[in-house]
């Protein structure tokens, strides 16, 4: 990706206080769901299988069974309309993409527990750092400009 395109992301993203998971964990997806005129918060409780993109376009797959058929959805990161992630329980994976999950029932499709798991209750800083690295970087610009401008003029006039 461009550094241009890098920049503009870093600034659209609005979202710092994403909590850090993996594939694996057991996560509960608070979504906002507009019927008619009201709006409700839902709650998708489920296993990250996978996480794919970056920046903006982050998305990640939340598996889960309801009524013994297994029930898939995608989220993108940072939409407004994901109100809240919260981490439930870290799980002890291998694998990028737990697909494989799709073939299995009952029991087999249980994980195991990272007992020692040291990401539960952190939010991800690397998104903060970003975004306060961002912000003054755009408050320096303006004022580094106005100077150069003023340098060249005083330069003309002692001429």
């Amino acid at each position: 990706m461009s550094g241009f395109a890098h920049e503009l992301e870093r600034r659209e993203v609005s979202k710092t206080d994403i909590p850090v998971f993996h594939v694996g964990d057991a996560v509960d997806v608070h979504v906002r769901i507009k019927e008619g005129e009201k709006e409700r918060v839902q709650i998708f409780s489920g296993t990250c299988i996978a996480r794919k993109g970056g920046g903006l376009r982050e998305t990640f797959t939340v598996r889960r069974i309801v009524e013994g058929e297994g029930v898939e959805r995608i989220f993108p990161l940072h939409s407004p309309n994901v109100v809240k992630i919260e981490l439930k329980r870290a799980g002890k994976v291998r694998r990028a993409k737990l697909y494989y999950l799709r073939d299995r029932v009952g029991k087999a499709t249980r994980i195991m527990e990272k007992l020692n798991a040291t990401h539960l209750g952190k939010t991800d800083d690397k998104r903060t750092a970003d975004e306060q690295a961002a912000a003054p970087a755009a408050e320096e610009k303006p004022a580094e400009e106005p100077a150069k401008e003023e340098a060249p003029a005083e330069a003309k006039a002692e001429s």
